[in-house]
């Protein structure tokens, strides 16, 4: 297992964190899951308030003791954004009761997706100043945000300067976020990445034929080594449902130098795959054609699309479409059904594509089951 700096925060952490968010069995196979993530290596232990059990499941783990000490052990929670600070410190107790914890090493602000929450979180008196309490009292020791949110206000999040580390959506199949990336490297602050074998694009499950265009490696290999050969991000999320599904993935947790000359051969290739399986329809994701009067998220649908078309990830698309009108402010915009063709986005895309009629190829192709978030 390798180790870095979480930026200014100056922790070190494990470039794989244990991510809490699937322990929904029960308390005993909680225990054994971390315990497996400790042996492997891995120092950095990540729930939420909105994790279902998460946090008490940690909390009875941690109360029960663990095989290493707690000053080497980095433990984040998070908590959504309020619009007070009552409503914050009450949240902030309610955690540290069920982690059975006297400090946090990081505190995230849970979902900072909007400008709505933008604004609760920089209001004098909003939540904020409870968790400065927090801070000026020694049980957080750091502070971040996560966010699902669209790039603008990650960067206007970030440009606050009220936090030491960033969680957010960040993969060779989604680069959207490049930018923020190098902003939070700009001010030193810690990349956490989330959920990059799901949301990366279902990899642990992916199609032949993306399988074959990545061979000797596998897509989710390849995934992580993209992740891991960047030295801006610090550790990226493994959110298993038990021990054994922590395995395959930390088989590269030592593989973090750049990236090999077989491993960019198969990036171009990959990039070759989409153009030419796509030619003059490929979404080029430049979001010139936003807004949508309608609330499509346009580039979101047509990448869920190019992936599907370029390398059969329909899958994954599927499970990606069926979120839009089911997330709320997770996963905001509306299905591409929704599309009254009113020709609003044509004369703003720059590849002159027929935007409507991709949209209603994507609904054809990825409307199938509807999707929710995992909590709510």
């Amino acid at each position: 297992m390798q180790y870095r700096r979480f930026g200014k925060t100056n922790l070190r952490l494990s470039v794989f964190s244990l991510g809490t968010m699937r322990f929904l069995a029960d308390a005993e196979n909680a225990q054994k899951t971390i315990a497996k993530a400790l042996s492997l290596g891995i120092n950095h232990l990540e729930t939420a308030r909105g994790y279902g059990k998460s946090e008490e499941y940690l909390g009875g783990v941690l109360k029960g003791g663990l095989s290493v000490p707690r000053t080497e052990l980095h433990i984040t929670s998070k908590i959504p954004p309020t619009a007070d600070a009552d409503t914050m410190r009450r949240y902030i107790d309610e955690s540290f009761e069920r982690l059975n914890l006297n400090y946090l090493d990081c505190l995230g602000i849970h979902g900072l997706n909007t400008w709505q929450h933008l604004q609760w979180v920089q209001a004098k008196g909003g939540c904020m100043q409870a968790v400065q309490e927090a801070v000026s009292d020694g049980r957080v020791r750091h502070v971040g945000f996560s966010t699902h949110g669209p790039l603008e206000i990650i960067l206007a999040a970030i440009n606050t300067d009220l936090f030491e580390f960033v969680n957010l959506h960040y993969y060779y199949f989604f680069q959207r976020h490049t930018p923020a990336i190098q902003l939070a490297a700009d001010k030193d602050m810690g990349v956490f990445i989330i959920s990059p074998a799901d949301k990366g694009g279902r990899l642990y499950t992916p199609p032949q034929t993306l399988k074959d265009l990545c061979q000797p490696y596998s897509p989710l290999e390849l995934n992580y080594r993209f992740l891991l050969s960047d030295n801006r991000i610090t550790t990226l999320s493994v959110g298993p449902a038990n021990p054994e599904e922590l395995i395959e993935p930390l088989r590269v947790a030592d593989s973090d130098d750049d990236l090999t000359s077989a491993e960019k051969c198969i990036f171009d290739n990959l990039e070759n795959q989409q153009k030419t399986a796509l030619a003059t329809d490929k979404c080029s994701q430049c979001y010139a054609c936003l807004p949508c009067p309608e609330n499509i998220n346009i580039p979101e649908v047509l990448r869920l699309r190019n992936l599907a078309v370029a390398y059969d990830m329909k899958d994954y698309g599927q499970y990606r479409y069926g979120m839009f009108e089911n997330a709320g402010h997770w996963f905001p915009g509306m299905k591409a059904s929704r599309c009254t063709e009113c020709g609003d986005c044509l004369p703003k895309c720059p590849e002159s594509l027929d935007i409507p009629a991709l949209l209603k190829d994507t609904h054809e192709r990825l409307n199938g089951k509807t999707g929710r978030r995992l909590w709510g």
